[in-house]
């Protein structure tokens, strides 16, 4: 009987031991979980978030001749959000489509370009909430005889590529029988509207109204704007989920202090 009962208190101390030891890990373990979300969250509040953007698409990014700097309500959005925020950021204009391949590379960790939020797009990139609204419409020389879309028969119609307004135009061209060419760039789509080599053209509303109030551009709006969506602020699918909480805190913060209207009245809106 001794003995049973020396074998199982020399059982009940190597199981009290194993249990201490047990608490003294789970212990370690919480304390070293703790302590790598502290790094990880300095890490983060370290970081510089590399963001793309377009390079004409004004006045939501576009080079200021007196500066030589970008500028545009994008522009001025993110860097009020960042401030808000305390998001550190370089900012790459280089194009839309450049800003889109950049992103799915994982060259860039967001874009900012006046980017149509779509359901296609949302397969391959998160998109915060929408800061700005805008619609496509149908552009014309000025003094052009086409009137609407019904009247582009046979023509040829200028997009820019990669856009939601030349979606919108592959969508309609069957039912009113126009061609469609493209272009990298706004200024340039434009200007194959001036000097004749396309019909006309579709672009987003507030866009082309900058370039024919602002600019001087001898083109003429001739529709009202159609297929109405928001721009967002993108990343890849998946990836930097903590800077759309940001951007979409910022733009929140931003709106209810008033600084979201005063960067749209700039640009005249």
């Amino acid at each position: 009987m001794k003995k049973v009962l020396a074998l199982l208190l020399a059982v009940a101390m190597v199981a009290s031991m194993a249990v201490l030891a047990g608490c003294g890990n789970s212990g370690d373990s919480k304390s070293s979980s703790a302590e790598s979300s502290k790094t990880e969250a300095k890490a983060d509040e370290g970081k510089t978030y590399v963001i793309y953007s377009d390079n004409a698409f004004a006045p939501f990014e576009f080079l200021d001749d007196k500066t030589n700097e970008y500028i545009g309500v994008d522009m001025d959005i993110m860097a009020a959000v960042a401030e808000d925020q305390g998001i550190k950021y370089e900012m790459h204009n280089e194009g839309f489509d450049a800003s889109m391949g950049a992103v799915q590379a994982g060259q860039a960790d967001a874009m900012i370009a006046g980017m149509t939020i779509t359901d296609e797009r949302k397969e391959t990139f998160d998109f915060s909430d929408a800061y700005f609204d805008d619609g496509q419409v149908l552009v014309v020389k000025k003094g052009s005889d086409i009137k609407g879309f019904e009247d582009l028969k046979g023509k040829m119609v200028a997009c820019k590529t990669s856009t939601v307004s030349g979606e919108y135009a592959e969508s309609v061209k069957d039912e009113y029988g126009f061609e469609t060419s493209y272009f990298e760039g706004s200024d340039t789509m434009y200007q194959a509207v001036v000097t004749g080599s396309a019909d006309a053209c579709i672009e987003d509303f507030s866009v082309i109204g900058w370039a024919i109030e602002s600019e001087g551009v001898e083109l003429s709006i001739i529709s009202e704007p159609v297929n109405v969506k928001g721009y967002g602020f993108a990343v890849k699918k998946g990836a930097n989920p903590e800077l759309i909480e940001k951007f979409n805190a910022g733009l929140a913060s931003i709106k209810k202090s008033g600084k979201y209207k005063e960067i749209l009245a700039k640009y005249g809106y």
